[in-house]
């Protein structure tokens, strides 16, 4: 099965950098979606605000680079995650990030 998402957005939250207890470093942040899509021959706002994390070396560099209100393109996976009191999250595994502005 197939399980890919393409968004372009700005980030809204400076990126935080972890290590796992694993060694795998990562690197979350958030991004921010909105457009006007049409949707049964009507205009609807599209908004969406979600949560990035980013496995691998190559997370390292990208907090230098993801300063809030650059636009970027994130392509990845969607997987489910739980806050601490259990709340259920969708948040984006980035696999390939392109730099818009």
């Amino acid at each position: 099965m197939e399980n890919t998402l393409v968004i372009v957005g700005s980030v809204v939250k400076p990126p935080k950098l972890s290590t796992s207890p694993a060694g795998l470093h990562h690197c979350q942040f958030s991004i921010e979606h909105r457009s006007m899509q049409i949707e049964s021959d009507m205009n609807r706002q599209a908004f969406v605000r979600m949560q990035v994390v980013v496995t691998g070396e190559w997370s390292q560099h990208l907090t230098r680079e993801l300063t809030e209100g650059i636009v970027i393109k994130v392509t990845g996976f969607i997987n489910r995650h739980e806050t601490r009191n259990g709340t259920p999250l969708l948040v984006l595994h980035a696999q390939k990030i392109e730099m818009i502005n």
